[in-house]
């Protein structure tokens, strides 16, 4: 039987095997840590309002608390990665964790709104911890240790933002706006001392020159596009200064493509996305990402709006928190799901079919928001579809490309995700702004109901497209995921693989 870490390559020991205290110890600190970027990443959402009044600026303002998170997570977690693949990974991972907590300090600190966007930006940098834990626990841990403790890691993130907003909204209902940060700072420097006890020396790999123009392209390509995608309602779409900087914005992204395909250590592998399942996959990450952080940032302010506005509960930021904890609890159980699915069902069906049923969901918001409880079934619903995808992408990734370029494909699907997540909280401040009336605060009840649909349409691409790609790679097999491993199909009993031509053999997708 074939696993994934199997495929993901022969895991190489650290120079010096940790005792026996600090393999036992590494696991939970590895989980406390992905629990903390997960927690943090998400302490902007519920908190969203609340920004807005205290620091006296526009909602669409505040939307960055959540967005430039994400954004500089998607450009923080394959440089992380690139520099953590040799011999500097523990020092990449404790430089990490101490740019979380000096991040956290500074937006906990009155300083006003910039210090809390720059506070905000350095706790991104958390972002791409996760991946950097995983490989830890690969290479330090007994192969059957660390098959266990990549598949808890995973579902980290999905807990941690049913954890995250409820806590977070809690002490802002308690202690204030900032209690919620001074909370982030004081588990990130529990973490950081816990880590420079536990973690075990760096594996002997060779070190590659980053990739520092490639990082550079990236960063200043996707905050120059997010940046106008939020400014398009104050400067006026058809404004010179917009289009300019949309277009600077979309060349530095195509040289960028240009030149990771020219580069021989590049930052993100692009060419792997030639491959119809890998194409499909990471569309459906930045595309259906951009709908779950739409949603999600609809449904946060909307149940926070005041009920005089004429819709909205005028919910505490604690019960906003709790909004969101179906939606991790149906992430959970779609884990739990897609491993029974796939024993009977194709893994490029239920990548659709997750699409779809987000695509329900957002349905549900739309036409059913009158009462909390369909709030809570909208979310739950919700967290069922992307824990889906979510589960789905990475198995067809390692279905369709060679052992020895997993790990490429893994971070190029990471980057595109939070690309996507950045993207759909930014669009959904653009919407509501274009919605909110002169000299008003609020936007109208319409405007949710235009974002929602929105949202609907991106699910209908997302899943439509990504079924057509996946039909289009003719000929394979399918791929069964049991107890956190793949099973080829050929070990299921649906005869022989195929070999590939012109390269390894490996599993691809049955239609």
């Amino acid at each position: 039987m074939t696993s994934l870490d199997d495929k993901i390559g022969p895991t190489v020991q650290p120079t010096r095997t940790p005792s026996p205290h600090r393999q036992r110890a590494l696991v939970p600190v590895l989980i406390c840590l992905g629990m903390l970027v997960a927690i943090v990443s998400s302490l902007g959402a519920p908190l969203i309002p609340t920004i807005a009044a205290v620091d006296h600026v526009s909602m669409s303002s505040a939307q960055w608390s959540l967005t430039v998170t994400m954004l500089v997570g998607a450009i923080a977690t394959p440089t992380m990665g690139r520099l953590g693949d040799g011999p500097h990974r523990r020092k990449v991972i404790l430089t990490g964790l101490a740019a979380v907590l000096v991040g956290s300090v500074l937006a906990a600190l009155p300083l006003g709104f910039g210090a809390l966007i720059a506070g905000r930006a350095l706790q991104g940098l958390g972002i791409g911890l996760t991946p950097l834990a995983m490989a830890t626990a690969r290479d330090a841990l007994p192969p059957e240790r660390s098959r266990s403790a990549v598949a808890t890691l995973s579902l980290t993130a999905a807990a941690g933002i049913g954890l995250g907003y409820p806590v977070t909204g809690l002490l802002a209902e308690y202690f204030g706006l900032y209690a919620g940060f001074w909370f982030a700072a004081i588990a990130a420097a529990v973490a950081l001392a816990a880590a420079i006890v536990v973690l075990p020396p760096s594996p002997q790999r060779p070190a590659h020159r980053l990739d520092v123009l490639g990082a550079a392209l990236l960063a200043g390509g996707m905050a120059g596009l997010l940046f106008a995608l939020t400014q398009g309602g104050h400067w006026g779409w058809s404004s010179a200064r917009l289009l300019v900087l949309a277009v600077v914005s979309v060349l530095l992204l195509v040289g960028w493509v240009a030149h990771e395909l020219r580069t021989p250590h590049p930052l993100v592998d692009v060419r792997l996305v030639r491959d119809p399942v890998v194409l499909a996959a990471n569309l459906t990450a930045v595309v259906g990402g951009v709908a779950m952080y739409l949603l999600m940032s609809l449904v946060t302010r909307f149940v926070q709006t005041p009920t005089s506005a004429g819709y909205g509960f005028g919910a505490s930021v604690v019960v906003t928190g709790l909004v969101l904890v179906p939606f991790s609890a149906g992430s959970l159980l779609a884990g739990r799901l897609v491993r029974v699915l796939s024993r009977t069902v194709p893994l490029a069906r239920l990548l659709p079919l997750g699409c779809l049923i987000s695509l329900v969901a957002v349905l549900s918001f739309v036409f059913a928001r009158h009462s909390l409880w369909q709030v809570f079934v909208t979310m739950a619903l919700a967290g069922l579809g992307i824990g889906i995808t979510v589960s789905v992408m990475p198995a067809l990734i390692v279905s369709a490309v060679p052992a020895q370029e997993t790990g490429s494909a893994m971070s190029f699907n990471h980057v595109v995700k939070y690309i996507g997540y950045s993207t759909g909280s930014a669009l959904s401040a653009v919407v509501l702004q274009a919605h909110t009336a002169a000299g008003q605060a609020l936007p109208s009840n319409d405007g949710y109901r235009s974002a929602g649909l929105l949202a609907c349409a991106v699910w209908v691409a997302t899943a439509l497209v990504s079924y057509l790609l996946i039909r289009s790679r003719r000929g394979g097999t399918r791929t069964v995921l049991t107890a956190g491993k793949q099973k080829p199909a050929e070990q299921a009993g649906a005869g022989p693989l195929p070999p590939q031509a012109g390269g390894p053999r490996h599993t691809s997708v049955d239609r």
